[in-house]
Parts: C-alpha cells; structure tokens; sequence
C-alpha cells in the first residue's frame, strides 16, 4: 500500500549548533531512511529566548551541497526569502541547484518577517509584500521563460538572460510559502503548491482542513482549480528527548506536537492526506540523526 502522501524533514535550524558534517549526514540519514524531502529553512539570524543570537548554516549553498550528497530525495527551501537576493540572482541560484540535483529542487518562496535579521544583514524591511510581488514576477519568469525585462518600483532587470537554464523545463515547481489573502492573491495564480507552518494551523487535521478550505476558495476566485494546486504543510513532531522547539518567532499561541510513536504519528500522516495534504514536512524535536532515523518506522508503518 501506498503511503498517503510524500513525507518530508526539515533539517536543523537554530535549535542547536550543528556543525557542517552533522547537518550533512542527518541529510543522507533521512534519504536512506526513505523519506521523500528534505528541507533547509532560509535565515539568517535568530535572538534566542535566553538572550543569545544563533543563525543556520546558508540556504543555497546548503541546497548545493545537498544536491551533491543525496540521489533521491526533492530538496527545497522552507521557504526562500526573496528579500535576501536580487530577484533574478535567486532564480540563477534556483536554476543551478536544479541542475546539480538533477530536476529535484521544489522552490519555496515568501516574502519573510523576520525584522532582526534584516536589520542585521543590511536588508530593506519595508514593503515586503510590494517587493516579493516584483520579485516573483521576475523569479518565475526567467525560470519557465528564460528570459525577462522588468521595471518596476523596487526592481529593475533590463534583458536578462537566464542561462543556463533549469534542467525541467518550465523550472522547478513553485509553492507559496504564505496563506496570507495579499500574497494569495500574488501567488496562487501562478504556483504549484502552496505551505503552512505548524504554528499557523494549530499542528491538526482539523486546523490544516479549515485553511485548506480558505485557500481553495482564493484558489478559486484566481481562476484556478484547487486541484491543481498541491496542498503542503508542516507538522511538528515530539521525540523523548524534545524541549519545545527553539525558533525566533514566539508570538503566536504554542500547539501540541504530535506524539512520535510510529502508529501515532502514521495515524496523524492519514488524517493529514485525509484532510488534503499532498507533501508533509515534519518539523522534529529533538531534531538529531537518531531522530530522522528513529521516524523511518514510521515511514514503515505507512507503506505495508
């Protein structure tokens, strides 16, 4: 039987240092586990709650590397942010890393909300939506495309040539990282798949199914069949050993990671694809390779 939908693991972030060769094999740990995804998220700094400042290793060199070391498995940030690059610079990173792993890269993109981060890194903070409008504009159209002119009021590209190009043609999927009505609008006429993080859904099937509802609807109203849209979610998982997941955004009420066990979580993973996800992404504490291999019985349980 098969499993219900694709199952992902998002590798670590800033829940602990963890050093190049750890992240690299939890990586190829999860491939052989037999996971269908693995995901790095796209940030830069984080000021943890004890007063700390921690940042994740760098999403497309991370992606590059990534591409080389596995064989199998989609990889995908979770999800870009298009205000750390210059438009058509991003999708020069997408095409490479398309074509390193060989047509397996899906392509998150949001318009971010970290202001720490920005401020720290010397990035413009204001009018982040206007500017991800521009800026997939530009990303989208060079990658099924090939070749784009813009001028607009935050961007301007004048005769770009992407080249090479993608190893898909068309470019690699497209999902909107953002359930927000504004960037609904800006993205759903357009993308493959969209995504909601655990926090923004409750981390339930009935959460997940009351959003998948609402983005059917703009779906809808942008003159697409929800259908052809991929539904995508994260899920937060508890192992022994979990603490509460460390992240820098703590403003938004704490949810119920699901239990770990392999029938518990298999279960969760039915009620998911039941409710309409097509590709899960399981947000893990404690995030180890111990974990990612622990989370194949799982994958087990699924697929008898």
């Amino acid at each position: 039987m098969a499993r219900p939908c694709r199952i992902g693991v998002q590798l670590p972030e800033v829940e602990r240092h963890v050093p190049w060769p750890e992240l690299l094999s939890m990586a190829r740990a999860a491939e052989d586990a037999g996971f269908d995804s693995i995901w790095v998220g796209d940030h830069l700094l984080y000021d943890l709650p004890e007063g700390a400042a921690r940042g994740p290793w760098e999403a497309w060199t991370s992606l590059a590397a990534l591409a080389v070391a596995t064989h199998r498995v989609e990889i995908g940030p979770l999800v870009a942010s298009t205000s750390f690059h210059a438009p058509a610079m991003l999708a020069k990173q997408a095409a490479t890393v398309d074509a390193i792993s060989d047509g397996r890269l899906i392509l998150g993109l949001g318009a971010g909300w970290n202001e720490r981060e920005y401020r720290a890194f010397g990035f413009l903070y204001d009018y982040r939506v206007s500017r991800f409008e521009e800026a997939f504009t530009v990303i989208r159209t060079l990658l099924r495309d090939g070749h784009t002119d813009f001028d607009g009021t935050y961007y301007r590209v004048e005769d770009c040539v992407l080249d090479p190009g993608p190893v898909r043609p068309g470019g690699p999927p497209l999902m909107l990282g953002s359930i927000g009505p504004r960037m609904m609008r800006i993205g759903l006429p357009h993308v493959d798949a969209w995504n909601v993080w655990w926090s923004d859904y409750g981390n339930t099937p009935d959460g997940f199914a009351a959003v998948k509802s609402r983005v059917d609807e703009a779906a809808a109203k942008a003159g697409r069949r929800p259908e052809d849209i991929s539904a995508t979610a994260a899920v937060l998982v508890g192992l022994p050993g979990g603490r509460g997941r460390v992240m820098g955004e703590n403003s938004k009420p704490p949810v119920r990671p699901v239990p770990g066990s392999p029938d518990e979580l298999a279960a969760h993973v039915s009620a998911m694809a039941e409710a309409g996800a097509s590709h899960l992404q399981l947000v893990v504490d404690p995030i180890t390779q111990d974990s990612v291999e622990r989370l194949a019985d799982t994958l087990v349980v699924l697929d008898r």
